[in-house]
């Protein structure tokens, strides 16, 4: 038997075990998979910001920066709050409207009635990015709000009063990372709506290619053109080459165009197609770009052994293993919001799953642990989505879910007036449902305060992957 065969045979064994040993397992139905589906998503109308639309679920939030770019005479209403605070970052936001798009495009057959939801909340992000994109020739608006600022208060959303700074990337002050996850998530979602809204979809697809030429042309990364503004908060740690070869896989998967194929076989030996890499989040796109390349082995086979690598590092006993587990089996890989890194390690071993079925191989389905982990199978028994569950964590780091409701209490509450909420005791008075917080530490604990954000608060980058991972278990699982 030669190498090739024998390390493919090796993973198909060890994914036959691992999918019997999670569906054995489960803790929960499949019907209780499709509650957590739905409220996954119901969390992105709480990260809102504009004005709100007649069927807004989550009725305690109100229209928020309405003004937002007008004082540079340029439209940027819109968008989502990245986490607990009123700023829109755009590196994240462009992430998060890439990962929904991957799991609609992997996982949307299976989520039934919620699917719609899950395209509304696609394109609050994407309608806001067009804008972003497409208001000034040459440049794209990367951030609304400054953030030390912003961090000095405590505030709804609905109160702001800081500065609402615009900052952009342009021809003289380039920022390829962000403008190509821009274009990755532009692309994605393209694909998304390429039957049910051609129209808006060759919008998308054309603004995502001119966005991807422009990240491509400029190089350069935005943190060194924004400095503080965006670090250390969304500090581009990676550089700007693994977000290149992330959208032009984006473009090539949409488009089909040759060009981009070209694009990736010319350049992906500079951009990083040769690193195996054992991460996946906003900052690092590696591991992400491998798996979507691997869909097509015959064009990627190498994208695919690295995708192997990736997997085989996550599983205890192969020869590559070199992921960190807790003791109650949570994938651990950072002290500050580690739940990132489990909903983007669970969507991606389902996806090269399916990527693998398609061809005939067999893959791992033991993400279902992970999944199972953040709804409440933990040994502290706790579901860190909130909403979900019979206890869930009730002091969440968010501003608007910590304050009362405007409709609760119409009058202002100041910036510094706020802080009394941060450090209240009391449950937030708002149920921001869906939303999945940072999570425990490396012992399994976690400590439910809204003070401590490495834990307590949540983002919309930790959900977006996190929505295709729960949708798969809401249509496979029918037992206990």
């Amino acid at each position: 038997m030669d190498p090739v065969t024998k390390f493919s045979l090796t993973l198909q064994i060890l994914g036959l075990t691992l999918c019997a040993l999670s569906l054995l397992c489960s803790a929960f139905t499949f019907q209780d998979y499709s509650d957590a589906l739905g409220k996954s998503i119901l969390f992105f109308e709480g990260q809102r910001s504009g004005r709100l639309p007649p069927n807004q679920q989550l009725t305690w939030r109100g229209n928020s920066g309405l003004s937002d770019g007008s004082s540079y005479h340029v439209d940027l209403v819109g968008g989502y709050y990245d986490a607990g605070d009123n700023v829109k970052f755009g590196l994240p936001m462009a992430f998060t409207t890439t990962l929904l798009s991957w799991s609609v495009i992997e996982f949307g057959s299976s989520m039934q009635n919620h699917l719609e939801n899950a395209k509304a909340a696609i394109r609050w992000g994407t309608d806001y990015l067009l804008k972003a994109s497409t208001a000034t020739p040459g440049a794209l608006y990367v951030q609304v709000g400054d953030p030390n600022m912003d961090h000095h208060c405590w505030e709804r959303p609905e109160d702001m009063d800081t500065p609402r700074n615009v900052y952009k990337v342009s021809t003289q002050n380039p920022g390829s990372d962000v403008a190509a996850e821009t274009a990755a998530a532009l692309a994605a979602a393209s694909v998304v709506f390429k039957d049910s809204d051609p129209s808006y979809s060759t919008k998308l697809l054309k603004t995502a290619m001119k966005v991807f030429d422009f990240a491509d042309k400029y190089r350069g990364s935005y943190s060194d053109s924004l400095n503080s503004v965006v670090c250390p908060f969304y500090c581009s740690y990676s550089g700007y080459l693994d977000e290149l070869l992330w959208g032009a896989s984006w473009l090539h998967r949409a488009s089909q165009n040759s060009s981009y194929l070209a694009y990736i076989q010319s350049n992906g030996h500079i951009l990083g197609a040769d690193d195996d890499d054992y991460s996946f989040s906003w900052d690092d796109k590696r591991a992400g770009t491998k798996v979507l390349l691997s869909k097509n082995t015959q064009e990627f086979q190498l994208y695919k052994a690295h995708s192997d690598n990736y997997i085989c590092s996550l599983i205890p006993g192969s020869s590559s293993f070199q992921a960190q587990y807790t003791a109650g089996g949570l994938f651990y890989k950072a002290s500050e919001s580690n739940l990132q890194y489990v909903t983007t390690t669970a969507f991606l071993l389902l996806t090269y799953a399916k990527y693998l079925s398609s061809n005939g191989g067999v893959a791992t389905c033991g993400s279902s642990t992970q999944v199972d982990y953040i709804l409440g199978d933990n040994p502290a028994k706790m579901s860190y989505m909130v909403g979900f569950g019979e206890r869930y964590p009730q002091h969440v780091h968010h501003r608007g879910s910590s304050l009362p409701s405007i409709h609760a209490h119409p009058d202002h509450i100041a910036c510094n007036d706020g802080f009394q909420y941060l450090y209240s005791r009391s449950p937030n008075p708002n149920v921001l449902t869906g939303a999945i917080l940072g999570g425990p530490d490396n012992r399994d604990n976690f400590a439910d305060d809204r003070n401590n954000y490495q834990q307590s608060e949540p983002a919309t980058y930790i959900n977006a992957p996190f929505v295709g991972a729960v949708a798969f278990f809401s249509s496979k699982t029918t037992t206990n």
